[in-house]
């Protein structure tokens, strides 16, 4: 790959006639990677490809160091662009280039039809539009707190500029003064549907601007204006000091090729080999490699699978010893949660870089973090009411070498953002989401705020573990658990305050001795007759219900099941062994606590009476104990469930 010297402040003759040639290979490339596979994006792929050739040769990567702590960040948006990016990173040395033509989306290979970081010099598994620019800002903001001198490049399409999500990240950008943060959007004026216009008009220099950032409205083609453009960005030749900058790049769909440009059906639709094999002779390059490839491709069948995503850095923290609540105290588990943030805060953050960040949406104060921010204000990003980028902010930057929280309601940490927080789990982020006002717990702030279905989905991600807690001891110990590992968490708790929950001495049941292991259950009253599994604050009426259905003869074991994912099936087999089993969640009765069990009584094909307690329909506003009656999740209701099972 050619590269720039950092010093020089012009293209000279010889850099671009360099990058034209690599230019030209790196176009076969794209049609050829698009033709052999059958399918992809070559039009849009064309037009952007200046601005990362651009990049490549002249920004701190190295294809040698691609996870260099000072790297410049190149994230890539509109994903979908990947045989420019790959072509452009064979050329510069960071991949083969025969492996991606030969792989190029084709089965277990790693070269996907959006980029991913299993393929060396690309920062995020590109997702669905509109959320490059959240990512871009988490990098920026992760380099600003160690003082880096890097900087985060984010490449964007013009259709995606539509998407809320941009808008998020544009006013994060301003507020945390991202002068470090570059966007590029290849603005070719067409997308799937045709012009950009005609399918939702937007004035883009103006929407930047209002935002607050530095706009340059300039062609994109244009190798020596976008060079000095990069340069006078970097050194801070900028209109507004201390802002993030944006470079609208006027730019042809299909660069380069006559019959394609400006013609949005090439978006997404690959050259026939005939076509190909005629654009590869327009572009003087070797029309026969194409059939070469071809066969080669040909004798390839589907691989095993790709190579991992690349570890992140994980810091080494200090989380201090549990407290615990006596049993005379009365509290909830958001404060409880709160000051394992201010152990966390006091122990980590108090002297240079903070190591434990967290992220809040205008609730700094119900979520418990108002201590964890005075005790250090760089360590609190206040996100405003827009959980979309908090939440790809957040996951981002747990790969930049920090223990990162993100703390909402779970009506917005889990129903509103599910699919970032899916994105999430496949980059392999090491985000922890923990989420207050959960359930029927939330009360009368009414049906739109009663988070039922967190399990259910948090299910459907691979590699994000589910944890409620019971008490305030149970989630300090769950709190200071998830801060001290790697990987993704999800905490859900209520709102409400609560008692601690005591053995059948009285003594605290979750005291200093008492550690939270995942996948494990915790059995807090016995019984043979039948057994209650119960999560969070429906273990405590469950707890009762044990003591109605005594008087009467019936001895239920109550399981707390706190872990949700993993699971314990083990405890799930003992608890069935009674012949007898209810679960009881605060949660859609149909895809909680209860459809994880009944999937392990499936699969290991145990026989017992069974049924689920849960919320079965939106409720209304009230009182929680009033809707847990109404429900039938208090103590009364519990009983009468295990009674229909006797």
């Amino acid at each position: 790959m050619h590269r720039i010297p950092s010093d020089q402040t012009t293209l000279t003759t010889a850099d671009l006639d360099a990058l034209g040639a690599i230019r030209s290979r790196c176009a076969g490339d794209i049609l050829m990677s698009t033709t052999l596979a059958g399918c992809g994006h070559p039009g849009g792929s064309l037009s952007t490809l200046d601005a990362l050739l651009l990049l490549y040769a002249s920004m701190n990567l190295d294809p040698a160091a691609p996870h260099a702590a000072d790297r410049d960040r190149v994230v890539i948006s509109h994903g979908h662009v990947s045989p420019a990016c790959y072509s452009v990173l064979a050329a510069a040395g960071f991949v083969e280039r025969e492996e991606f033509l030969l792989g190029f989306r084709r089965a277990g290979n790693r070269f996907g039809g959006h980029v991913e970081t299993v393929v060396p010099g690309v920062e995020w598994c590109s997702g669905n539009l509109g959320q490059g620019l959240a990512v871009g800002v988490g990098s920026a903001l992760s380099l600003r707190r160690r003082a880096s001198k890097a900087s985060t490049f984010v490449l964007m399409g013009d259709g995606e500029q539509q998407k809320g999500q941009i808008s998020e990240a544009r006013r994060m950008g301003v507020k945390y003064g991202l002068d470090n943060l570059v966007a590029i959007v290849d603005y070719n004026g067409l997308q799937i549907g045709g012009k950009i216009d005609d399918v939702m008009y937007q004035d883009l220099p103006a929407v930047w601007a209002a935002d607050g950032w530095n706009v340059f409205d300039i062609d994109g083609h244009d190798l020596p204006l976008m060079y000095t453009t990069y340069r006078r960005i970097l050194q801070g030749d900028v209109p507004l000091t201390g802002k993030p900058s944006v470079i609208l790049a006027r730019t042809v769909m299909g660069k380069g090729l006559p019959f394609m440009e400006g013609d949005a059906k090439w978006h997404g639709q690959a050259l026939k080999p005939d076509a190909c094999q005629e654009a590869l002779g327009y572009l003087q390059l070797d029309a026969g490699e194409l059939d070469t490839l071809a066969a080669g491709r040909e004798a390839l069948g589907p691989e095993a699978g790709h190579p991992p995503i690349p570890a992140a850095p994980q810091p080494e923290i200090e989380v201090p010893p549990p407290h615990v609540y006596d049993a005379d105290t009365v509290t909830d588990c958001r404060s409880g949660y709160g000051r394992v943030m201010e152990d966390l805060a006091r122990a980590n953050n108090t002297d240079g870089v903070p190591k434990v960040m967290a992220y809040s949406c205008d609730l700094e104060g119900s979520v418990k973090l108002k201590v964890f921010h005075q005790i250090n204000p760089d360590a609190l990003i206040e996100c405003g009411i827009q959980e979309h980028t908090a939440a790809v902010a957040a996951g981002r930057i747990s790969r930049e070498g920090y223990r990162v929280f993100y703390s909402t309601f779970g009506a917005f940490a889990a129903s509103e953002v599910y699919n970032q927080l899916r994105l999430n789990d496949y980059n392999d982020t090491h985000l922890k989401v923990v989420t207050t006002h959960c359930g029927l717990d939330v009360g009368e702030d009414g049906p739109t705020h009663q988070c039922l279905d967190y399990v259910g989905l948090m299910s459907n991600t691979f590699g994000i573990e589910i944890f409620c807690p019971a008490d305030p001891n149970q989630c300090d110990r769950i709190v200071r658990h998830i801060a001290s590992v790697p990987g993704n968490h999800f905490v859900a708790m209520g709102r409400s305050k609560m008692p601690m929950l005591t053995d059948v001495d009285g003594k605290v049941f979750y005291d200093a001795d008492r550690p939270f292991v995942p996948g494990k259950a915790d059995r807090l009253r016995e019984g043979t007759d039948a057994a209650i599994l119960a999560f969070g604050p429906t273990v405590w009426p469950a707890v009762k219900a044990h003591d109605l259905l005594a008087t009467q003869g019936i001895q239920a074991a109550v399981y707390n099941m706190a872990s949700l994912k993993p699971l314990d099936r083990e405890a799930v087999k003992e608890a069935a062994a009674t012949g007898r089993l209810l679960t009881a969640e605060d949660h859609h009765a149909a895809t909680g606590l209860g459809a994880l069990v009944a999937t392990v009584l499936a699969e290991e094909g145990l026989a017992v009476r069974f049924a689920r307690a849960g919320v079965e329909h939106f409720a209304t506003s009230g009182k929680p104990a009033d809707l847990y009656h109404l429900a039938g999740l208090d103590a009364e209701g519990l009983a009468s469930r295990i009674q229909d099972l006797m």
